[in-house]
């Protein structure tokens, strides 16, 4: 493609745009627009394949801004393409409940692949993204149809790379080979304290090079012909990701230019007005949009809609052709999930296992139904049980790598096709935190396997026992987490996961835990409730006994010792907070009866129980850190045995 005024004149339209945005609201970061613009334009104008009728189309190329402070350049880039975003509501950057706010959100603004702004991560998104396009075409694709064929482009600041996210990210997406994953590095040099040579010294270059990726240079990155080029050399490299490296200038044509300042700061309207001269802009009236440069973006939109008519031919054609393989991917792409998938024979299990045991039994049981479930851990197979065993190429290898597991879970959940879960310890959730608020913030399909979940880890100690992250975890709004109390209830868990609209975390125990089958139906009823009454006693009841996960069977055994005192105990399993939360209050009350004691009992800081409940309850948990030795022994000096749960009970009773 060869580029003209015209494109230069679409360029400084996005720019002038953006920094009337910013300059309107008094808030933003004009510095990205203005130096990083060409290379996004250089994308969606000659390369990239979108259709905004259907931003969702599946074989659209993405587009992702990781350096999200730059959100005014793809606001005015997608008002412009015709996404729905009108010039009212670039007016509106910034301000409450706009289509435009602060960073982007996906969901809430149409075009928006993603959510960005903490760095690093829509960089690792990317690479779910692309990793997703592989697996999917893999599965999809034959040498006569090629279904699922896009690239998936990634815009990345000085910022991204520093991050440590970002290594991990590219170092999996070189090993893994994501020839379609492209990277446009805005270089520029600077951050907010000054120049990146304050923190940032290495040679960028090399470090890709040595993690496998072709890396190329672009010496101007306001020449959009060099950008382009660069771009299809790019996109011919089948083997390698690539990045390219173009040096640009922060700010550029401003009189903040090339000064860490332009970062964040909005330029003052006579700062506006000089930029908007040195680029030959020809009005001076905020928010203006020349008739040519509307004419070109309106063009370059026409195109993808030809691209997507393309793709429906075909589709046709291969809907005609391959009758299997379009059912599967109506299946893969619909995430349809069978009935009666989780209903399997009762002998399914038939000896006390541990729910990390349980669970890589069900993932198993669900691979032949559900074509799209791919997943595996960080390095932890063996611990966690999420190896596919009758397929195992449908299990990743994430390395040692957890923040980059979680955010990539999320791209591979964003990209569609798939039904992605990523798995290892609980306590290692900490590496993965911003991703799990990020996918909770996007309502990303997630799934997200934890296991080693309490003091039951044992031998390992107190660096290994997690005993804040359950609480921690429930804390994050929109965040659904399972804690299973046998192997029937994580079959069940399970199912709740793969049926969700929003993120689940399934945290699940080292240790073997007694099988409650003769409350089977209860509990395919009750754990889809959140909380629910396990067993009644017989007579009045005198005492409520609650908890989740593995404490559910101590309960058991506390239970059996009250009953030699003549003192009736309720047991309540709680295996997720917010599915309880969601209940009407009638059902709630008729799990957690007035004027009864209550006690519950958790493996990890008992902050929280009160809230739930709603009504008052004492708590038997661990506010310590833990010990390092056999599970047993660990649970009996932190004071979680039947003995100390049924004396504390009866001290409630009388």
């Amino acid at each position: 493609m060869k580029f003209d005024a015209t494109d230069t004149l679409c360029v400084n339209t996005i720019r002038t745009l953006s920094i009337d945005m910013v300059g309107q609201a008094d808030s933003g970061h004009p510095g990205l627009p203005l130096g990083a613009t060409p290379l996004a334009y250089a994308v969606w104008a000659g390369q990239l394949k979108f259709y905004p009728s259907d931003p969702a189309w599946f074989d659209r190329d993405r587009f992702v801004l990781s350096a999200g402070h730059g959100s005014s350049m793809l606001y005015s880039m997608l008002h412009l393409y015709g996404y729905g975003l009108k010039l009212e509501d670039l007016k509106k950057f910034r301000q409450l409940d706009s289509l435009t706010p602060g960073h982007p959100e996906y969901g809430h603004t149409a075009g928006v692949e993603n959510t960005t702004g903490p760095l690093g991560q829509g960089f690792a998104n990317a690479v779910g993204m692309a990793l997703a396009e592989k697996l999917t075409a893999e599965k999809l694709n034959t040498p006569e149809f090629r279904l699922v064929d896009h690239f998936t482009y990634v815009l990345v600041g000085d910022g991204d790379l520093m991050e440590g996210l970002s290594y991990e990210a590219a170092s999996l997406a070189g090993t893994m080979k994501l020839g379609k994953l492209i990277c446009l590095y805005d270089s520029n040099g600077i951050t907010i304290e000054g120049s990146t040579s304050l923190a940032f010294t290495e040679d960028v270059k090399k470090r890709f090079l040595a993690q496998d990726w072709q890396v190329l240079e672009v010496e101007d990155g306001n020449n959009l012909d060099e950008l382009d080029s660069a771009i299809r050399k790019a996109k011919r490299e089948t083997e390698s990701p690539s990045i390219i490296i173009a040096k640009t200038h922060i700010g550029w044509a401003s009189p903040k230019q090339d000064k860490n300042s332009v970062h964040g700061e909005p330029l003052k309207p006579d700062e506006i007005l000089a930029t908007k001269k040195a680029l030959g802009w020809p009005s001076a009236e905020p928010f203006f949009v020349p008739e040519e440069a509307k004419a070109r973006f309106a063009e370059q939109a026409a195109a993808g809609e030809n691209a997507r008519k393309r793709w429906l031919k075909l589709w046709k054609k291969y809907s005609e052709a391959l009758p299997g393989k379009a059912e599967l991917a109506k299946a893969m792409l619909g995430r349809e999930i069978p009935e009666g998938l989780f209903n399997p024979d009762i002998s399914f299990f038939d000896k006390p296992m541990a729910t990390r045991e349980a669970s890589g039994k069900v993932i198993n049981l669900m691979a032949d139904a559900l074509p799209g479930l791919t997943g595996g851990s960080a390095d932890l197979g063996p611990s966690t049980k999420t190896d596919f065993i009758k397929d195992p190429s449908r299990t990743l290898h994430f390395g040692i790598r957890e923040h980059a597991m979680g955010a990539i879970i999320n791209g591979l959940a964003l990209h569609g096709g798939l039904i992605p879960f990523g798995a290892t310890f609980l306590v290692f959730s900490d590496y993965m935190r911003p991703a799990l608020r990020l996918a909770a913030v996007m309502q990303t399909p997630s799934v997200f396997v934890f296991t080693h979940d309490s003091i039951g880890v044992g031998e390992d100690g107190p660096t290994h026992q997690p005993v804040e992250h359950l609480m921690s975890l429930r804390l994050i709004p929109g965040l659904l987490v399972l804690r299973p109390a046998d192997a029937w209830e994580t079959i069940y868990a399970w199912e709740t996961a793969v049926r969700s609209k929003r993120p689940a975390c399934l945290a699940l125990s080292r240790q073997k835990l007694p099988l409650m089958t003769q409350y089977r139906e209860k509990i395919a009823a009750g754990l889809k409730r959140g909380a629910y009454l396990l067993r009644g006693p017989s007579t009045v009841p005198s005492v409520e006994l609650i908890a989740s996960g593995s404490e559910v069977s101590l309960l058991f055994e506390a239970a059996a010792l009250l009953e030699k005192d003549n003192i009736a105990a309720r047991i309540i399993s709680v295996p997720s907070f917010e599915l309880f939360r969601e209940q009407d209050k009638a059902y709630r009350n008729s799990v957690f009866l007035p004027n009864l004691p209550k006690l519950a009992v958790e493996a990890g800081r008992g902050i929280g129980w009160s809230e739930l409940v709603g009504t008052e309850v004492e708590v038997l948990g661990v506010e310590s850190f833990g010990k390092s030795a056999p599970a047993g022994q660990v649970y009996a000096a932190l004071g979680l045995t039947a003995e100390t749960i049924a004396a504390r009970a009866k001290k409630m009773v009388k």
